[in-house]
């Protein structure tokens, strides 16, 4: 009897919710118990806190039930076990679960088709994509993201929330090749409203820093952005009066090193630069540059559009090829001395938090 009804679903569902800490322990070892909940990033077992498993029943609910607060995704102990082993069929999950409980292999008739409670997958490089990957991402404290900044000379890490890690983010070097997994940083792109219309990926060396890669991963192509990006933006900080924009998320946390109050955003290439949108309550609007032709267009283009709406444009131009190289070469008081020359007087002490 036992070897038949050991293969259904619903008796396999109900020996792991029995079981719910000792599976959480084994496929959510990222994991750890708060209360009578097990606590993680995701199905996938990434780390974070965001998914809740209820390990014993509770007015809200039966035991082995899980809910993803950041993406909505739910289900029971079957599901874990699916996606932490990367299993697609019901037979392959079943023999994972039955081996885990030490239970005999079920006759070919008592395995059942089963419905998943997964959402179906957003398209690749989709917007929708691009917020669950945001969403499965945990905030950069105590990552290599945060080690990967501070070894570019960012230590202004105040209001870094469009900012998060993922451990093992998918990387494919194009549509001939495996897809690899690499650490990454993650970067929500927000429309004005704050919505998430994009996200860009920068892969990092899990080795650590070097100054031939400057601690990004040795791929062919570190950056990838995926979503609506144009006129979006990543953002620091929430837009008054006058924000600062550039191109690359670096160079911009460069600069908020120098000016803390300052709010900023990084559209991420010079194309994407010159077609930002323009918050309402802008007035003065400080275009960081990349020296090069390309960051020289976008700087000019942006330059004309904020002067056509009546918006004060002011060029802040680095010593060297930009920013970041500046901060990390130069040093944080030759960068700070530099930019105090460049802003308006009245905008010292507002965003450098100096005596004008």
């Amino acid at each position: 009897m036992e070897g038949a009804v050991s293969g259904s679903a619903s008796e396999l569902a109900h020996r792991l919710a029995s079981n719910a800490e000792a599976v959480c322990r084994h496929y959510l070892s990222a994991g750890r118990r708060e209360g009578a909940y097990w606590r993680v990033g995701d199905v996938r077992n990434t780390p974070g806190r965001s998914m809740f498993v209820r390990l014993k029943e509770t007015a809200r609910g039966p035991a082995g039930k899980w809910l993803d607060a950041a993406t909505g995704e739910h289900g029971d102990l079957l599901d874990v076990i699916r996606e932490c082993r990367g299993l697609s069929d019901f037979k392959d999950v079943a023999e994972e679960a039955r081996a885990f409980l030490s239970l005999p292999r079920a006759a070919p008739e008592s395995q059942e088709p089963r419905p998943s409670s997964r959402r179906p997958d957003a398209p690749t490089g989709s917007s929708e994509a691009a917020r669950r990957l945001f969403a499965m991402s945990q905030p950069i404290e105590r990552t290599l993201v945060e080690a990967y900044l501070r070894r570019r000379g960012i230590t202004a890490l105040h209001a870094t929330g469009s900012l998060r890690f993922h451990p093992r983010c998918y990387y494919r070097p194009d549509e001939h090749s495996p897809t690899e997994t690499w650490p990454a940083m993650i970067a929500a792109v927000t429309d004005l409203s704050g919505h998430i219309t994009g996200a860009h990926r920068t892969w990092l060396d899990p080795g650590g820093f070097s100054e031939a890669t400057l601690g990004k991963a040795p791929i062919d192509t570190p950056r990838r952005a995926m979503g609506d990006l144009l006129g979006h933006a990543v953002r620091f900080g929430v837009a008054g009066e006058a924000i600062a924009a550039g191109e690359g998320i670096e160079t911009m946390l460069s600069l908020r090193c120098v000016l803390p109050a300052m709010p900023m955003i990084a559209a991420l290439s010079a194309a994407h630069l010159f077609a930002i949108l323009f918050p309402d309550t802008l007035r003065r609007l400080y275009i960081a540059l990349d020296n090069d032709p390309a960051g020289y267009g976008a700087m000019a283009t942006l330059v004309d559009r904020a002067q056509s709406v009546g918006i004060e444009a002011l060029v802040l131009s680095p010593r060297l090829g930009d920013f970041n190289e500046d901060l990390r070469l130069l040093g944080v008081d030759a960068l700070r001395a530099a930019i105090r020359g460049q802003i308006a007087a009245q905008d010292v002490a507002r965003f450098m938090g100096l005596a004008a």
